[in-house]
């Protein structure tokens, strides 16, 4: 929903969300543009229902983001642009919170920017960022990519970078996530959180040595001495 004010990073379970996925020309939320955005709406934990559009960015789609998502220009010609795909989109997502995987530092950014160009609104919607939870509660994987997550829970990964695959993919991974959070044992294990925006907190090297520094840097900049 647009907003005045962006809505605030959850860490959190919740049953009733909004998962999506953004494919782009490229990672700069600065200069690349949205060519394709999916999501499914998931009710007491099951999905209701899908969205899914290409989108006409109006500019040639770079050789290196096709060889990642198989979208070609051809296929975006007619495709509407993103300011009818967002309002669609926001449309569908309605008030409820919005779940994805790397969209704290990714997606969220880019609807952010365009909605303010579009309509000189945010999106107020509050979220979740399935990365930032895996990190948190699976510290023993080495990776947390989707498809490593995926991987991790017997969950199919075919179809991966074409982004409706990645939010079936994703929904099923943040119900997984949801029990361990939900596990006093994964609990246990899950590493320290930041008390202010209930990010991940690492080891970072200072002038005075080695201090507690929310990963969220540099949205918030919560410190602590590490005794």
């Amino acid at each position: 929903m647009l907003s005045n004010k962006a809505g605030k990073k959850l860490i959190k379970y919740v049953p009733d969300y909004v998962l999506f996925d953004l494919e782009t020309t490229g990672i700069s939320c600065q200069t690349d543009q949205v060519i394709e955005i999916s999501a499914v709406k998931v009710i007491g934990g099951n999905v209701v229902d899908e969205f899914s559009t290409l989108v006409n960015p109006g500019v040639p789609i770079p050789p290196g983001a096709s060889n990642v998502n198989g979208i070609y220009d051809d296929m975006v010609q007619d495709a509407p642009i993103f300011e009818t795909a967002l309002s669609d989109f926001l449309e569908f997502a309605e008030d409820y919170v919005l779940v994805g995987h790397n969209i704290h530092r990714f997606d969220m950014r880019f609807i952010w920017r365009d909605a303010e160009k579009y309509w000189g609104k945010t999106i107020g919607n509050d979220y979740v960022d399935t990365l930032e939870i895996s990190n948190m509660y699976l510290p023993e994987l080495h990776s947390h990519t989707l498809v490593d997550l995926a991987c991790h829970y017997g969950i199919d990964s075919d179809g991966a970078h074409r982004a409706l695959n990645d939010c079936r993919m994703n929904q099923q991974v943040f119900e997984h996530l949801g029990k361990e959070m939900a596990n006093p044992s994964a609990a246990a294990k899950a590493v320290k959180k930041c008390p202010k925006c209930g990010s991940m907190m690492i080891k970072r090297n200072g002038k005075f040595g080695e201090f507690w520094g929310c990963k969220g840097y540099p949205d918030c900049r919560y410190t602590e001495n590490i005794y």
